[in-house]
């Protein structure tokens, strides 16, 4: 029996899986698919962003670089100087509802506790990009990976979760669902999946045009719908507002994709040849909860909504990081009362904001006789230093707080990234999936405290460049800051640590390095 099954072997459940063998968990991952290539995984079908705090995450398991020379990014424009002492203000900021907004508006005085680092920002990658590098580092921790098997039934007892995939029944301790937005996991567990219906039915296509030169690049907004061109040759999105009638309805013939372009476009234009289509719908839905018994959710299998903006693979990556190290504190019989619930306490409403954001987008795009003034007062608003600082919150994934308690604003944020004197990184010593205690101050009774947590606690200690006001920081594993204090307050570490880390007690896995090389 395995301590987790995972049903699905895309990038969220890749990612989860590496998590939990970091952490010494033996994981089975049951993927539909027997074939990990696909045209819609690679450019310009799997054409995602990668938002900063993505960025952040895989930098914090030794996996950025990986990234980066898989998604052909320049490191230079996701990270800082290395030399630098400041951050450098915001490079890129999302768009809103097709409507492109300026990164030299925001205001970096709004963005507190930024320090410079390998990802501060994020970039362009592919699922084929992201799925290939997880899949190295999963297999690197010793993941199985089972292919060519869907989930067709799942069962539960006190004892763990049976689930029968390609024939086979598979046990696990626990089962993880990052099935995707049909999850068969939810629907055989019986997750409540509650939200909105659709308004628009999306394509994205790559064909020849007779004439390209009738459609400008990039997002265009018209009276009727919304069409994108990007560089990519042939590569064509478009947005429909008929109430997400046609999606999965009917043939994606040449003619009706014409007809639907030359429609939203108001132009002639022509499509001699269709390669490949595709279509989908802002459809946005919530598991009101993502944990049924032994049986979680996780990514596009606990949330779905619109591509717009590309926050659903940002916030399936989230989700992953966040559940990882509970799930195994859990397993491995460490975890404090009721850690497990968390997961859902944390990650919900962010994923409930999420749904909102892409919501806010669709209603903003929607053809009407209001429209354009609509659109225009939002542009406005958004292109003040206000509005487009709240954008770039909002979708860079730095700033989603928790709300953990106390007072301290940085407790429930992402960690800085710290930079010792001799060169060491917040970033590097979260690698091995354990909470980090950082002491500026060297103080000898907070060292003596951490030693009670050995093996689920790094402790490192020495002056740092720039300590933003602090003396001891505790952090997750997931990089949030658990615990802040402008002194070494021995009993206030302690109280942290016991909440989140359980009581003390000596443990150490046996795991790999978690480095993609």
């Amino acid at each position: 029996m395995h301590d987790v099954v995972i049903a699905g072997g895309g990038p969220v459940g890749l990612f989860l899986a590496g998590e939990l063998a970091l952490s010494g968990c033996s994981v089975l991952i049951l993927e539909r698919d027997r074939d990990l290539t696909s045209p819609l995984k690679a450019l310009p079908f799997g054409m995602r962003g990668l938002n900063a705090g993505s960025a952040e995450t895989f930098h914090r398991r030794g996996l950025l670089e990986a990234m980066l020379e898989a998604s052909g990014a320049d490191r230079k424009e996701v990270g800082a100087d290395p030399d630098a002492s400041e951050a450098p203000a915001p490079r890129d900021v999302s768009h809103f509802a097709g409507m492109g907004l300026d990164a030299g508006g925001i205001d970096a005085s709004a963005l507190p506790f930024r320090l410079p680092g390998p990802a501060m920002a994020g970039f362009m990658t592919s699922l084929e990009a992201v799925s290939t590098v997880l899949t190295r580092w999963a297999a690197s921790l010793g993941v199985e990976i089972v292919r060519g098997a869907p989930v067709t039934a799942v069962t539960q007892d006190a004892g763990g979760v049976t689930a029968t995939a390609g024939g086979q029944e598979h046990r696990g301790r626990w089962l993880v669902g990052c099935d995707g937005g049909r999850s068969a996991v939810r629907e055989l567990v019986g997750f409540d999946f509650v939200g909105t219906d659709p308004l628009f039915t999306g394509y994205v296509a790559k064909v020849t045009f007779a004439d390209p030169r009738q459609l400008p690049l990039g997002f265009n907004l018209t009276p009727t719908g919304m069409y994108l061109r990007t560089s990519f040759e042939g590569h064509l999105g478009m947005n429909d507002f008929d109430g997400g009638t046609f999606d999965r309805s009917q043939p994606l013939t040449r003619e009706h994709l014409q007809a639907v372009l030359r429609r939203i476009s108001g132009t002639d234009v022509t499509l001699t040849d269709v390669e490949l289509a595709s279509s989908f719908t802002d459809r946005a839905m919530q598991a009101t909860r993502y944990r049924k018994g032994r049986v979680l959710l996780a990514g596009d299998a606990a949330h779905i909504h619109s591509p717009l903006g590309g926050q659903g693979l940002n916030l399936g990556i989230g989700d992953a990081v966040n559940l990882g190290w509970k799930l195994a504190a859990t397993v491995h019989g460490t975890a404090p009362e009721g850690l497990l619930d968390t997961y859902t306490d944390e990650r919900h409403p962010i994923g409930a904001a999420v749904l909102d954001w892409s919501r806010a987008q669709v209603a903003t795009m929607k053809p009407g006789p209001n429209a354009p003034a609509l659109r225009k007062l939002v542009l406005d608003l958004l292109s003040t230093p206000g509005g487009v600082t709240h954008v770039y919150r909002q979708t860079s994934g730095l700033f989603h707080r928790y709300d953990l308690g106390g007072e301290q604003p940085l407790i429930g944020l992402s960690a800085p990234d710290f930079r010792f004197q001799e060169g060491a990184r917040l970033g590097e010593l979260l690698r091995q999936g354990r909470g980090v205690l950082l002491d500026f101050g060297r103080d000898r009774a907070l060292q003596t405290a951490a030693e009670g947590w050995a093996g689920r606690i790094h402790y490192a200690a020495g002056p740092v460049r720039n300590d933003l006001g602090f003396t001891a920081l505790l952090i997750r594993p997931d990089g949030i800051v658990a615990w802040a204090d402008d002194h070494a307050d021995t009993e206030a570490f302690q109280r942290a640590a016991t909440r989140w880390l359980g009581h003390p007690r000596t443990w150490a896995p046996q795991v790999g390095s978690g480095r993609v090389e």
